[in-house]
């Protein structure tokens, strides 16, 4: 049974340090996302090792590892769709798409206190006038 967690880790490790052509035309949304749920995976891999090592028998508890990584898919895949979606109406070429906006911080100078303040912004329509 050892010998077996040995090949597939190490088939494991190999296919995720291998490259990887493209099989799919050219859409940059579906790279984006899957970009994203990639790093999230490798990120929460990488906390779970960390919970991992700080419990008192890292040996029983490789699980956190998995855990990790799941949670880290499922945040990249929200995060990278959040991002996809630029604004809430779109148009192009004629066609109208509702989606959810993206919201995202922007630093701006107050200009009652003269302080740096984080201000909150989501784009509610964009499109292209001809």
């Amino acid at each position: 049974m050892t010998q077996f967690r040995k090949f597939v880790a190490l088939l494991t490790l190999f296919s995720l340090l291998s490259p990887v052509s493209s099989a799919f035309a050219e859409d940059s949304t579906i790279k984006e996302v899957f970009t994203d749920a990639f790093y999230g995976a490798a990120i929460g891999g990488l906390v779970g090792g960390a919970f991992m090592i700080f419990t008192k028998k890292p040996s029983d508890n490789f699980d956190y590892i998995a855990y990790g990584a799941a949670t880290g898919v499922i945040v990249g895949t929200a995060y990278g769709l959040a991002k996809s979606a630029r604004a809430f109406a779109e148009v192009e070429n004629g066609n109208v798409k509702i989606a959810i906006p993206t919201i995202s911080p922007e630093l701006q100078l107050s200009p009652a206190s003269g302080r740096l303040i984080v201000a909150w912004k989501a784009d509610l329509f964009r499109g292209t006038f001809n």
